[in-house]
């Protein structure tokens, strides 16, 4: 045999093998984990400071009442966890079970956390995919501070320096995981939304602000009869569920909203359990088969298995 034919042989065998190399770490990278149980996929959206009872039999929310309840499962009982306040605090608490010891609403400059046994930090280490979705951000930096109507507080992610690279605009870890809310449908669409999704509006349609002199719960009702159906109808919600529920109450600690939707859960189902961020957490927990439990989770609630016909 020449040297010229094995010398092309031997390209092509180098070719071959560098191809082969760079679409197996491809398919890693986006590889889905079998979860424990029926549940393989989540969506948490986080909407803001109301009362149960404000929104639940409201005129001003005909999408949460006439479309969803009767498909869903409720709490009646669910609260913010007690005395915590304001909206970071609460945000904080669904990704690690605590607060920190912080009580207001400053920027991760303030509160930089080293603590890493936090939810998406667990899920990274067993190679489950994860996604924040806000709206209002570019996704060109890490958003580590508010911009219009993008409210960093409410992104609890970037508080925690595993997530940003110590506070880094420029992290890529960061960029690539917290990206703007339009990217949702696409994903969804497409079939690649992650298993554990965080979806956040900005402060106009969270019912925080009565942005243009609209009532907020109209405002925020509005938006989730536009964004809930496009996890209703993907295929990801076919073995996932999709948690929606509020930061704190407008007054006291609650009851705030907890809807469950999911073809495992109850439908126009509802209960009078106490619960509060923690169970959330929880539940999590238990669909993600995190064992043990996050270091940080002191709420030892129950989790919310009740409003399920079939859980994890």
């Amino acid at each position: 045999m020449s040297r010229r034919i094995i010398l092309l042989l031997s390209v092509g065998v180098l070719l071959f093998s560098l191809t082969g190399t760079k679409t197996n770490t491809s398919f890693a990278q986006t590889a889905s984990v079998k979860l424990p149980g029926k549940i393989q996929n989540v969506f948490l959206i986080v909407m803001e400071n109301h009362n149960w009872s404000s929104i639940k039999g409201s005129s001003n929310a005909p999408y949460i009442n006439g479309s969803l309840l009767p498909i869903a499962a409720h709490a009646e009982r669910y609260k913010n966890p007690p005395g915590v306040h304001p909206s970071l605090p609460n945000y904080l608490w669904l990704e690690a079970g605590g607060n920190f010891g912080i009580v207001d609403d400053n920027p991760p400059s303030d509160h930089p956390l080293t603590w890493t046994d936090h939810l998406v930090t667990r899920l990274k280490s067993r190679g489950i995919t994860w996604k924040a979705y806000m709206e209002g951000i570019t996704g060109t930096a890490c958003p580590l501070t508010d911009n219009g109507n993008y409210a960093v507080r409410h992104n609890p992610f970037v508080y925690f320096n595993d997530v940003t690279n110590d506070l880094d605009g420029s992290s890529a870890y960061c960029i690539a995981h917290i990206r703007p809310l339009a990217e949702i449908a696409t994903d969804l669409a497409t079939g690649t939304a992650a298993q554990y999704n965080f979806i956040v509006p900005n402060l106009c349609h969270d019912m925080h602000n009565s942005c243009n002199g609209a009532n907020s719960t109209k405002l925020g009702d509005a938006w989730l009869s536009v964004h809930v159906p496009l996890v209703l109808a993907s295929t990801a919600y076919q073995n996932g569920a999709l948690f929606i529920t509020w930061d704190e109450a407008g007054q006291g600690d609650g009851p705030i909203g907890m809807i469950v939707l999911s073809p495992f859960a109850k439908h126009g189902y509802r209960n009078w359990i106490r619960y509060n961020h923690g169970a959330t957490l929880r539940t999590l927990e238990i669909i993600f088969g995190l064992v043990p439990p996050l270091r940080g989770d002191i709420s030892h609630d129950a989790e919310l298995s009740d409003l399920f016909a079939t859980f994890p």
